[in-house]
């Protein structure tokens, strides 16, 4: 017998509510208006090159396990199920779906319908049907695939595992009744929260099978380098389809599809190519490069806080301040020496300057700071202390230091000079891109107020995350991150980043590595309500637990300064908190 099925709309908002515009301005911490975008960006003006600056490489250039920069080029490139509008990080609308996914009462079935027309760019140019997104999960628990969010969010399907063979077919766990029709079939009444988030993630973009799985087979996976687009522009190839366009730290560029059907899709994709130039890693100089040149954004990098200063006032028509969704804190390696004592945890936060770390990347300008997890504006916040915190005496919302307490947690942890007088060497990695190589000597400069000793290793962002943070084995004792909601639940916060179960490998985000039953306990709780009110505060609840735990150093609730030449009309993405490639246009 069939079982009964109510439609999830909590999450979305159609086109004519949410409106076309772009996100709103504001002041600065100064007190200055910056840019403001309304809605007659609507009709942007067609045609032209933009030149995006970056400093690294994106993180993965295969949809399919991009998770940081990459995400920035996949929204231009590939269609999920579900997106999201620019000027709006909660609701979902549909994209290569039609509408709403359907939820069983028992909520162990996602029925979702697909739109016909819309096609693969060349070399496959066939239609997309169902069983191409099928295969675009599949393929996300693949050992070649290292995606470090499909067991926290798509785990549930029956079948799934993680590091399966390429080959694995979740033939019981995802059905396709037609070409238009999808369901996912799930262990555990988990899905409204599978239709409320992460079928917007960009793994459900479709992959054609056919032409993927020989590039699946191999380790490392090349797919991303030989990849099929099905939004509004794709990576430049040759007539095989290799990325001729793509050069890994140098270049990514984009231009039209030309199987891409505007009227199957809510963005406007007002520009003929994109050009991605990656190596400025000297942000002062990029950033005048952008601001006093034609047709160019900035990318991955923040402008320094000289920069923002004189923007504020010089170019304030040039700066838009987007509303932060991110928190950036620096994890603590649980497993390894002394990180693996709570006190010790605590004594370096309580003794952290995290108002030096807000200092060098700009001041109140780009952030609040930070004394717990969630980050503004997902449901939860507020139950978990809100802006001041959980109310810990090692946390304090003002940023400063207590360098009395932290010796009194120190001694508490048995060194009774209450400075750290063990023989353990720390490995810290930094990233090299903009501010963030002086934010990672201000770390290793508080770490070693406390005694201990700390090698420092600067990287490119894309190898610090997926050779050292993401992997175990690596034993990288501190590591900065910065973690966006994936959509606006507490799960997307704190699953994949502190469940003991989220520790893999390889691609894991749990960088602290914490595995706390108790916590572990709390989250699967969580994860299975459906009362909105009941799983805030149980989100809430597992917030305050985490924050117990002392796994990391959470120091900004981030604001994203960006920054565009005089003839560009930047339309900002919440999501990402980065100029929206397939909104953006030339005046």
């Amino acid at each position: 017998m069939p079982r009964p099925v109510r439609t999830v709309v909590a999450a979305f908002a159609t086109a004519s509510t949410l409106g076309v515009v772009a996100c709103g301005g504001g002041t600065t911490g100064h007190g200055t208006a910056t840019k403001t975008v309304d809605a007659s960006l609507v009709s942007g003006r067609a045609g032209g090159t933009l030149t995006s600056l970056w400093s690294g490489d994106v993180d993965s250039i295969d949809c399919g396990s991009a998770y940081s920069n990459g995400v920035k080029v996949c929204l231009a490139t590939q269609r999920a199920l579900y997106g999201y509008k620019p000027n709006d990080s909660v609701h979902m609308v549909p994209d290569l779906a039609t509408g709403p996914p359907v939820v069983s009462s028992d909520g162990r079935t996602v029925t979702v319908r697909i739109r016909k027309g819309v096609r693969f760019s060349p070399p496959v140019n066939r239609e997309v049907t169902s069983k191409d997104v099928k295969y675009a999960v599949e393929r996300a628990f693949f050992s070649t695939v290292p995606n470090p969010y499909a067991a926290a969010y798509f785990g549930d399907i029956v079948g799934a595992k993680a590091g399966a063979k390429p080959g694995t077919m979740l033939d019981e766990g995802i059905t396709t009744p037609d070409d238009q029709t999808i369901v996912f079939h799930l262990s555990k009444g988990s899905g409204g929260v599978l239709a409320a988030g992460a079928l917007g993630m960009e793994l459900t973009a479709p992959v054609p099978q056919e032409y993927a799985a020989k590039f699946d087979r191999q380790n490392p996976n090349s797919y991303g380098e030989h990849q099929v687009a099905t939004g509004p522009y794709m990576i430049e190839q040759d007539s095989s389809g290799r990325a001729t366009g793509y050069e890994p730290g140098k270049r990514i560029n984009l231009v039209r599809n030309p199987n891409w059907d505007r009227s199957t899709d809510f963005k406007p994709a007002y520009l003929d190519d994109i050009e991605i130039l990656e190596g400025n890693q000297d942000a002062t100089l990029a950033s005048r490069r952008v601001l006093a040149g034609r047709s160019m954004v900035n990318g991955d990098w923040t402008p320094p806080p000289p920069i923002l200063e004189k923007a504020t006032t010089n170019y304030k028509n040039q700066l838009l301040i987007v509303p932060g969704s991110t928190v950036r804190y620096l994890a603590l390696n649980t497993k390894i020496k002394p990180f693996d004592n709570l006190n010790v945890r605590r004594a370096v936060i309580a003794g952290f300057d995290r108002n030096a770390l807000r200092l060098a990347r700009g001041g109140q300008l780009v952030g609040d700071i930070a004394t717990h997890f969630l980050v503004p504006g997902v449901a939860g916040f507020d139950q978990a202390g809100g802006v001041k915190g959980p109310g810990l005496d090692f946390l304090n919302a003002t940023g400063k230091p207590n360098m009395k307490l932290a010796g009194e947690y120190m001694k508490r942890a048995g060194y009774p000079s209450g400075r750290y007088t063990g023989n353990a060497n720390l490995l810290e990695v930094g990233s090299n891109e903009g501010s963030e190589p002086n934010e990672a000597q201000i770390a290793k400069a508080n770490l070693e107020k406390l005694g201990f000793r700390v090698t420092l290793r600067i990287l490119s962002k894309s190898t610090m995350y997926t050779k050292f943070c993401g992997v175990p084995a690596a034993k990288v004792a501190v590591c900065p991150i910065t973690y966006g909601k994936d959509f606006a639940d507490g799960q997307s916060m704190l699953d994949p980043t502190f469940n003991g179960e989220s520790i893999s490998p390889q691609g894991s985000l749990n960088f602290s590595q914490l595995d706390v039953p108790s916590v572990n306990r709390a989250i699967d709780r969580a994860k299975l309500l459906t009362d909105p009110e009941a799983r805030a505060t149980a989100w809430a609840d597992v917030d305050k637990l985490v924050t117990a735990q002392a796994p990391a150093v959470p120091w900004l609730w981030d604001k994203w300064p960006l920054i565009e030449s005089k003839n560009v009309n930047g339309v900002a993405n919440q999501v990402t908190g980065a100029w929206d490639f397939a909104w953006t246009s030339l005046k």
